[in-house]
Parts: structure tokens; sequence; C-alpha cells
């Protein structure tokens, strides 16, 4: 980001939430179980159609979430976005790319 829109020293949401690595993830005590259901389904476990469902919800809420949310929200909204995303470029790594949103190199 250009120092005009972030002062030098600002910490991005990754850098002050403890969790954003997913080391939480590993907690095997009992709020492992209450953990896994707030982090959704396991995108592989999702048909096509439901993935792109859950992609677009996300995408919908995503100004919101980052001007608005607390940074554990806007963490969570991250992780699951790179989740579903890293999901659905395995399952189509040659996607169709729309040549008009090409940059000239």
């Amino acid at each position: 980001m250009t120092e005009s829109v972030r002062q030098t020293g600002d910490a991005s949401p990754e850098q002050r939430l403890p969790e954003w690595d997913g080391d939480h993830l590993q907690d095997t005590a009992g709020s492992a179980d209450v953990d896994r259901e707030l982090l959704g389904v396991d995108p592989s476990e999702l048909g096509d159609e439901d993935l792109i469902r859950e992609m677009q919800s996300l995408h919908r809420t995503r100004l919101d979430t980052l001007r608005h949310a607390a940074d554990s929200a806007l963490a969570n909204h991250l992780r699951r976005t790179a989740e579903l995303e890293t999901e659905y470029l395995a399952r189509h790594p040659g996607r169709e790319v729309d040549p008009s949103r090409l940059r000239d190199a």
C-alpha cells in the first residue's frame, strides 16, 4: 500500500492477529469442534455450484467486512476466501481467461 493510504508502522490484519497463520486450527482441545463449525465446510467437499455460491457470498460481503468488521472477522473472511479460491483454482487450472481483461506487457 502507498504511504498516503497507510502510515508506516501500521500492521496489516494478518500481522495483528495471532490466529492468522492457522495455528489455532491445530488445537486438539474441546474447542476444536466449535472452531470447525465456525470455519465452514471444507471446500473440497463442496460441489462446483456450492463452491461458486460460497465465493459469490464472500465477494458480495467483502467491502463491508474490510471496512467495518472486527479484526477477527476480517481474518476469518480472508482465510475463507483464500480456501475457496484455492480450491476453485485447483479444480480449474486451465480456467478461461477473458482477453479483454489482459494488460499489454
